[in-house]
C-alpha cells in the first residue's frame, strides 16, 4: 500500500504491491475525472484545471520512479509536499479536488513520521472543507463530515496495517528462531548420532579385532620362544595364530557388514559360549570350562551379541593380565533374566585402581562391557582381590520393558 517507502524496507510482498498500485490508480483516476469534469462541463478556468491535473499526475507518476525519493524519507518528504502543493492549486481552481484529499491521506501517513503524518492529515482535511466551502458559496456540517470521516478511516486503517505488519514481523522473527532452533537442535542430534556410532564401533573392535589381533600376538611370541628347541610346539601355536587371523578376519567382515558374529549364525549362545572356550583352552595356557544352568530362554540378538562380548572381552583379559590356569564361564537362566559369569584363578587386581582407557594401552574392556549392559537395561559387577582370583558378572533382562538403545545392536 505504501509506494514509497523510507530505507531501510523490506522486500514488498505481492499483497503490498497490489495495494500500492491500486492507490496510484486512486490518485491518477481521480485526478483525471476532475479534469474530465472541467473539460466535459465547460466551467470556469477548464483549460488551468486541466493543466494543473496533468500536472499533478505528472508529479505524482515521476516521485515513485527516483531511487533518491524511494530510499530517503526527506526526498519522499519534499516529493509529497510538491504533490500537496498542486492539490491545493487544483483546490483553489475546482471543487472536485477534494475527492483527491482520501488518497492524500493514505501518502501523507506512510510518509511521514507518525505525528507530523497525522498533522499533515488534520491539515489536509482542514484545507478540503474550507475549500469546498468555499466553492459552495455556503458553509455545513455535511461539508465537515466527508473529509472528516474520511480522514478518520484512512488513520484507522493505517494504524491497523501497521500492526499487522508488526505482528507479521514478530511471527518472521519468531519462524527464523525457531528454524535456526531446529537446525541447531538437528546438528546436535546428529553429534550425538556420530558420538554413539564410534562409541559402539569402538565396543565392537576392541570386543572381535583388538581381543584377536591381541591373541595372534600371544600366540606368535609363545611360537617365537618354542623355536628352534620345539618345532613341533611352535607349529602348533603359528597353526593356533593363523586360525585365529581366519577367525578374525570374518569377524571384521560381519562387522562391517553389520552383521551378527559368526559364532551366533545358526547356534545358540550356550554353543557359541561353548566354542568360545574351546578355543581359549586350545590356543593358550588357559583351560576354560563352560557350564550351563536353567532351562535355556530365547533372547534378542542384542542380548546374546553383548553376552557374547563380555565373554570374549573377559577371557581376552584373563589371558593377557590373570596369569591364571583355569576360568569358569557359566550362562545362567533364572526365570526373568539371564547371568554371565566368568570366573578365573588368576593374580587377581584391586577393581578401585582400574587405570582409565588409554588409546595407546587399552584399557577399554570393562567401560566397553559396562556401556553394553547400561544400553540394555543390565548390570555388570566385578569382584577381585590380590591373590584370590577375578569374578565378573553380566545381568540382563530376559523380558526387556524397552526397546535396546541402536548402540546396542551389532
Amino acid at each position: 500500500m505504501n509506494p514509497v517507502s523510507p530505507a531501510p524496507v523490506p522486500a514488498p510482498t505481492p499483497t503490498s504491491r497490489a495495494l500500492a498500485w491500486c492507490l496510484h490508480l486512486l490518485v491518477i483516476g481521480l485526478l483525471v475525472l476532475a479534469g474530465a469534469r472541467a473539460l466535459a462541463d465547460s466551467r470556469p478556468h477548464a483549460g488551468w484545471i486541466a493543466a494543473m491535473t496533468a500536472a499533478c499526475a505528472l508529479a505524482y507518476m515521476i516521485g515513485p520512479l527516483l531511487p533518491r525519493v524511494r530510499r530517503s524519507r526527506r526526498a519522499a518528504a519534499g516529493w509529497l509536499a510538491v504533490v500537496g502543493a498542486g492539490w491545493l492549486a487544483l483546490l483553489v481552481l475546482s471543487p472536485d479536488g477534494v475527492w483527491v484529499a482520501f488518497p492524500l491521506y493514505f501518502l501523507q501517513l506512510h510518509l511521514l513520521p507518525r505525528r507530523a503524518g497525522r498533522a499533515a492529515v488534520a491539515a489536509t482535511a482542514v484545507a478540503a472543507i474550507i475549500a469546498f466551502a468555499a466553492h459552495q458559496g455556503s458553509f455545513s456540517i455535511a461539508m465537515v463530515i466527508g473529509p472528516a470521516l474520511g480522514a478518520a478511516v484512512a488513520v484507522v486503517v493505517v494504524w491497523g496495517y501497521r500492526a499487522l505488519y508488526r505482528e507479521s514481523e514478530h511471527r518472521r522473527r519468531l519462524i527464523e528462531e525457531l528454524t535456526a532452533t531446529r537446525a541447531d537442535l538437528a546438528q546436535a542430534q546428529h553429534t550425538a548420532g556420530v558420538l554413539a556410532e564410534r562409541e559402539r564401533l569402538a565396543r565392537e573392535i576392541h570386543d572381535t579385532l583388538a581381543q584377536g589381533l591381541s591373541s595372534i600376538q600371544l600366540l606368535l611370541r609363545a611360537a617365537e620362544r618354542a623355536l628352534p628347541d620345539r618345532p613341533d610346539t611352535a607349529a602348533r601355536h603359528v597353526q593356533s595364530a593363523r586360525l585365529a587371523a581366519v577367525d578374525n578376519l570374518a569377524e571384521a567382515r560381519r562387522f562391517v557388514a553389520a552383521l551378527t558374529p559368526p559364532a551366533l549364525d545358526g547356534s545358540t549362545l550356550a554353543d557359541a559360549l561353548e566354542r568360545l572356550c574351546a578355543d581359549v583352552g586350545a590356543r593358550h595356557r588357559l583351560t576354560a570350562r563352560f557350564h550351563l544352568a536353567g532351562p535355556p530362554a530365547p533372547l534378542p540378538t542384542a542380548h546374546e551379541v553383548a553376552l557374547l562380548r563380555i565373554a570374549q572381552s573377559a577371557l581376552a583379559n584373563t589371558v593377557r593380565h590373570a596369569v591364571a590356569t583355569t576360568a569358569e564361564v557359566t550362562l545362567t537362566y533364572l526365570g526373568d533374566h539371564i547371568t554371565l559369569a566368568v570366573v578365573d584363578d588368576g593374580t587377581g587386581f584391586d577393581p578401585a585402581r582400574v587405570p582409565a582407557p588409554d588409546p595407546r594401552s587399552g584399557g577399554f574392556g570393562l567401560a566397553a562391557m559396562r556401556a553394553r549392559m547400561h544400553a540394555l537395561g543390565g548390570t555388570l559387577t566385578l569382584e577381585s582381590a590380590f591373590g584370590r582370583g577375578t569374578t565378573l558378572a553380566a545381568r540382563l533382562p530376559l523380558a526387556p520393558s524397552a526397546e535396546p538403545e541402536p548402540e546396542a545392536r551389532p
